[in-house]
Formats: structure tokens, C-alpha cells, sequence
């Protein structure tokens, strides 16, 4: 962690680009060109069904034992390979033109003057300007603000989930820099603060400035993923960007996840198996019987191979073993898989067409962002609410309230004031 003793200078990007801090692009696709191919087959031989027909696949290439052609089981592994990866590859395109989306948003950086520069070319140090309503860059150091004593007000929803607004406070000293274009692009504080880390509350450091040193918190930070409210502009000084913010580094590395009825299919295709074995070890099992006792008759007819010329009926036995499991393999329901990706395909076209399911306020439809977890919505076995914001939106409707004696308000239900005789504080709400 010695990179991060290293003073973070603010408006000197030759100097902070010594320095191996990370830019503002993300990315939260799973694969690239390169590597689709070997990440994708390796979670789709996770597969209890695929893994075992890549076995058979190698089984039915070994002359001895191989009843069938090895094409009856490549044509429908491939296929099935081909379909999943095809969904996979389509799924992960759209995370990129979403990442794309977000990198190539429009931000205000001051470099002598102010310019209008992409998300993904924001860099460790430089001072931007963000507006009300708009999402914060990276995580940054708030050093002045259109309100009064340096304050700003940020929604976190993106983060936390909360809806109320949080207030953040600038530094007195950097309050006063205000939005003067010429004193801001002074500026060359130094800070040195903690490396990288997930912790959305917490944050320690120290700004050098002037010959002074002021200790920073969380409280004079402005994290990525929040939203400016309430507050015509503000400046501040990136201090972490891209994958070294806070809200990235919480996203972690997007993981293969398997669904409830994935795991339910893995099991029945175990079991499957299980007695696709058993049955073989039987038919393997009768076989040895049957070339001991009556085989050799035949042997006049029909050329032994040499193992059982010399009398080694077991091995011929286990040989049959496999051939039996091959020629038995129809068992298992390769086509399954392909079924249940075709049906979650077809849920999630129906999740974005649900009108039922549309937000007319914000003429925002639902939208499946992935097919791989469909099944998994709606499997709801507790609810948690820590207050009742949570299920009424912060929306609070005045219903009727007593003052002294006296009921103010028109809510019909509520005619027999005596029953509702409260202080002068006090108030009912919906």
C-alpha cells in the first residue's frame, strides 16, 4: 500500500499520474473477446448434464468400447453449448453498452477553464463541477458550493437505498474558494488519505494546504453514485475514480450465479446418473456371467477379442460397462438445459412487454437486464422494514390534526375529535 502515502495533488495530473491510480472508466462486463470462450465452457461444464456428456463424448472416442458414433453426442452438446453461450455473449453486451453509457456521461473539469469531458477521461486530482440533479462523478472532495458555510445536500439511494437527503459541509478554508474559476484552478492542496476501500461511512484523511493541515472525514466527501439536490453547483477534488470508488469496489467481480431451479436440475441429473451407473454395473455384471457360462460356445462363430481369449471374462465385463453407459445415455435430458434458457428467454420478453409492470410517472418500463435469474424474482420468504418510509415513498398525506380543542382538517373518518385530542406538536398522518 505504499502507492497510497503518495500525495494526491489537486489540478497537477503529470504529477498524479505517476502514480498507478486508477482512471474513471469501469467496466462490469464479465468477459472479453479473449476471454468468452474459455469462462464461458468452464461455467457451463459446471453443469452436472454437460460435464457428463463431454465424458461420454471422450468415452465414445475409444474404439474398444464405443457403440455409437461420436457425432450422436457432439451434434447435441455443441448445440447446446452454442445456444447458452449465444445468451451468455448477448447478456454481457448489454452490461457493455451500459458501461459505455455511464463512461461516456458529460462532466465539467477545470482545466484553466471550464470543459466538458467524458466520465471515463476524469482522472486523481482535478477539480469538476457538478450541477443539481446530477450524478456524481467519482468520489470526491467537496471544496465550495453555491449554499451558504460550504454546505450541499446529496441523495445516496444508489447506495444505501435511503431516499432522505444527506448534508455534506465543505472545509471553511476551501469554502471561500467559491466559484471563482481562477482561484479554483490555484488550488493545489495535497491529500493523503486511506486506500481503497467498501466502507460507505467511513473515510479519513488529511488535506495539506497553505503551510495547514485540515483532517478530512466522511463528511467532506461527495461518493459516486450520489445525486447533487437541492444545491445549484458545487466544486470538488477527485480523490478515488473508477474501480477505486466506493461504490465499485462494493460491486465486487460480477460471479457466475446459479439459480434455485439450476441447483434443482443439477441434483436430478446426479440422480439420473446414479442409476444410469447401477443399471451398467448390471448389465456389465450379467455380461461377465454370460461370457463364462455361455460365451464360449459361441466362440466357433464369433471371434473373441483377446482379452477374453484368455480368459478374461471381467475385464470384458468392464468394458461393457461402458459401452452400456453410452449406449444408455439418452438417460440423461441434455435437451433440458435448452428448454429452460429458451423459456427464460421468453419470460424475460414478457417481463419488458407487462403493462402491468410499467411506470407511467417516469414512462419507465421493467426491464429483464439479465436472463439467467428470472425464476428467481418474486421468491420472497421475509420482509424487513426499518421504517415506513420504505413502503409509503417518503410520501406523507396530511389527514386531519386538533390544536387546543379544535380539528383542523377534512378526513370524514375522523369526525369524533374527542377521540383524537392531541398537543399542539402532535399531528396525524396517512
Amino acid at each position: 500500500n505504499s502507492m497510497y502515502n503518495q500525495k494526491k495533488i489537486a489540478n497537477d495530473r503529470d504529477y498524479n499520474e505517476k502514480f498507478p491510480y486508477a482512471d474513471n472508466h469501469i467496466r462490469t462486463c464479465k468477459y472479453n473477446i479473449f476471454t468468452f470462450l474459455p469462462i464461458n465452457l468452464f461455467e457451463q461444464f459446471q453443469r452436472a448434464a454437460n460435464a457428463y456428456f463431454l465424458v461420454l463424448l471422450i468415452l465414445q472416442l475409444i474404439p474398444e468400447i464405443s457403440s455409437l458414433s461420436w457425432v450422436t453426442t457432439t451434434v447435441p452438446l455443441v448445440m447446446v453449448l452454442l445456444i447458452t453461450a449465444v445468451k451468455d455473449a448477448t447478456d454481457d453486451y448489454f452490461r457493455y453498452k451500459s458501461d459505455q453509457q455511464v463512461n461516456s456521461r458529460q462532466s465539467q473539469v477545470l482545466r484553466g477553464n471550464l470543459q466538458n469531458e467524458k466520465w471515463m477521461n476524469v482522472r486523481v486530482g482535478d477539480i469538476i463541477k457538478l450541477e443539481n440533479n446530477h450524478f456524481v462523478t467519482a468520489d470526491i472532495l467537496l471544496l465550495s458550493s453555491s449554499e451558504p458555510y460550504g454546505l450541499c445536500y446529496i441523495e445516496t439511494a444508489e447506495l444505501d437505498g435511503e431516499t432522505n437527503l444527506k448534508v455534506r459541509q465543505a472545509l471553511t478554508v476551501t469554502s471561500d474558494l467559491g466559484a471563482d474559476i481562477t482561484k479554483l484552478a490555484d488550488f493545489n492542496g495535497e491529500v493523503i488519505c486511506e486506500p481503497p476501500n467498501n466502507k460507505l461511512d467511513k473515510f479519513t484523511g488529511t488535506l495539506y494546504w497553505r503551510d495547514n493541515k485540515y483532517p478530512l472525514d466522511n463528511e467532506k466527501m461527495l461518493l459516486r453514485g450520489c445525486v447533487l439536490r437541492n444545491t445549484e453547483w458545487c466544486f470538488g477534488m477527485v480523490v478515488f475514480a473508477g474501480l477505486q470508488t466506493k461504490l465499485m469496489q462494493n460491486c465486487g467481480r460480477t460471479k457466475f450465479k446459479r439459480t434455485s431451479i439450476d441447483k434443482l436440475m443439477n441434483t436430478l441429473v446426479l440422480w439420473i446418473f446414479g442409476f444410469l451407473v447401477c443399471m451398467g454395473v448390471i448389465l456389465a455384471i450379467g455380461n461377465t456371467i454370460w461370457e463364462q457360462k455361455v460365451g464360449r460356445s459361441f466362440s466357433v462363430y464369433l471371434l473373441w477379442d483377446e482379452p477374453i481369449r484368455n480368459n478374461n471374462v471381467v475385464f470384458s465385463g468392464f468394458l461393457t460397462f461402458w459401452s452400456y453407459i453410452i449406449i444408455l445415455n439418452t438417460m440423461v435430458p441434455i435437451s433440458l438445459y435448452v428448454s429452460v434458457e429458451v423459456i427464460r428467454l421468453g419470460h424475460s420478453y414478457f417481463i419488458n412487454w407487462d403493462r402491468k409492470m410499467y411506470y407511467i410517472q417516469k414512462d419507465t418500463p421493467a426491464e429483464a437486464r439479465t436472463t439467467t435469474l428470472n425464476e428467481e424474482l418474486g421468491q420472497v420468504e421475509f420482509i424487513f422494514s426499518d421504517k415506513t418510509g420504505t413502503l409509503t415513498q417518503n410520501i406523507m398525506v396530511f389527514n386531519k390534526c386538533s390544536i387546543n380543542g379544535k380539528s383542523y382538517g377534512m378526513n370524514k373518518e375522523l369526525d369524533n375529535t374527542d377521540n383524537y385530542i392531541m398537543d399542539s406538536t402532535s399531528y396525524i398522518l396517512q
